[in-house]
């Protein structure tokens, strides 16, 4: 969520199950030696960085509208890998990408649909555009925070946040293909075993309970928290 504080040390308690999406995407990107590499909500960096290996002609430039993000990510920076404090929405290259990433991002951002067209312009000839978005908010994970978050001791506070969204593929399939380009679009289900207390609940700490966690006030958090982690165990 654009103005949203991320913590980058929670969020990478989970790096590995965090990070098989993105893999998998960029599995399906056949890039064999692009020049320009742009990923849009790099967060705190290990994944882009570790695309200069994959592609070690490239100049990687990571972007993100979190200031905690990026001073992490800039520990990764070096000769070929840059990082960025920007807003994706209101990103113009400097010159056409040849690999342009988006992941785990989008869904923070209503209408990003519409931001689409512009990317694919974007876009060198023979270019790549890779999108991941999670497709998981009908899950008790986020259905119980949400039910939480709109109760009446809590609504005043949650009024107006925006609640992460995602259409399904076949429609970023088909706003992509009518710009164009040949899509390949799919669905994925991860199932991740987390040991140990209350991991579901330090999962979402570091994504989309974040957000609704910092609208409170201490006393309201401290409600929240623990009648989240109870339903969380419940459920789980």
């Amino acid at each position: 969520m654009p103005g949203a504080h991320w913590n980058p040390e929670t969020y990478l308690q989970f790096a590995d199950e965090r990070g098989r999406p993105f893999l998998d995407l960029m599995s399906r990107v056949q890039a064999t030696a692009p020049r320009r590499v742009v990923d849009l909500g790099c967060g705190p960096g290990p994944l882009t960085a570790g695309l200069a290996t994959r592609w070690p002609q490239a100049s990687i430039v990571g972007i993100d509208a979190s200031p905690a993000m990026i001073d992490q990510a800039l520990e990764r920076a070096g000769d070929r890998i840059h990082f960025e404090l920007g807003d994706l929405r209101a990103w113009v290259p400097a010159e056409p990408v040849d690999v342009l990433i988006s992941n785990a991002t989008l869904q923070w951002v209503p209408d990003h649909l519409d931001l689409l067209p512009a990317w694919v312009d974007a876009l060198a000839p023979d270019g790549w555009l890779a999108i991941q978005v999670p497709g998981n908010f009908d899950q008790p994970s986020h259905r119980l925070l949400y039910d939480l978050a709109a109760g009446p001791r809590f609504a005043a506070a949650t009024e107006g946040l925006e609640r992460p969204s995602t259409p399904d593929a076949s429609t970023y399939l088909d706003h992509l293909a009518t710009r164009g380009l040949e899509v390949d679009a799919w669905e994925t289900t991860y199932l991740h075993v987390l040991p140990g207390p209350d991991t579901v609940f330090l999962w979402m700490t570091g994504t989309g309970a974040g957000p609704f966690l910092q609208a409170l006030s201490d006393e309201q958090r401290a409600i929240v928290e623990t009648e989240y982690r109870a339903l969380l165990q419940d459920a789980y």
